[in-house]
């Protein structure tokens, strides 16, 4: 909740979208093959790792960083993919109570953990400011 220097309640909040919303913009490129090359080359990965584990020779001996090196590179893909995920931004207001200001709701998309942190407190300041979100950020009035 942030007040404007008009005296109207503005509501902030994010939400991380799981699926990567469409406009206008992106219809021609929407178009996504499916999952199974990600899914084989998953297989093939594993398939490779067990295969190496059930014939390497006894005397092998394996120091205690690799496994964790590999592990570590393994979780870096799914990581990356959650913190480049795209979030919605979403700023709205019921306006004043004498009815002098009227409602408004914005709304905006931003990618990644980082930038939505640094994106909303922009809004805020913003709406503390100015009694508005920036224009020139991602957030945009909606009807």
């Amino acid at each position: 909740m942030v007040q404007g220097p008009d005296g109207r309640e503005w509501t902030i909040r994010s939400r991380m979208e799981w699926r990567q919303p469409s406009t206008a913009n992106d219809f021609d490129h929407d178009i996504a093959g499916s999952y199974t090359p990600g899914v084989v080359m998953s297989v093939l990965v594993v398939a490779l790792g067990v295969a190496l584990l059930v014939w390497m020779p006894s005397s092998v001996v394996v120091p205690p960083w690799v496994p964790l090196g590999l592990l570590l590179v393994l979780l870096y893909f799914p990581m990356h993919w959650v913190w480049h995920r795209p979030w919605t931004i979403v700023a709205e207001t019921p306006g004043t109570i004498d009815g002098e200001r009227p409602g408004e709701h914005w709304t905006g998309t931003v990618r990644g953990m980082h930038t939505v942190r640094s994106e909303v407190d922009d809004v805020i300041t913003s709406i503390r400011k100015h009694d508005l979100p920036d224009f020139d950020g991602p957030l945009h009035p909606v009807q």
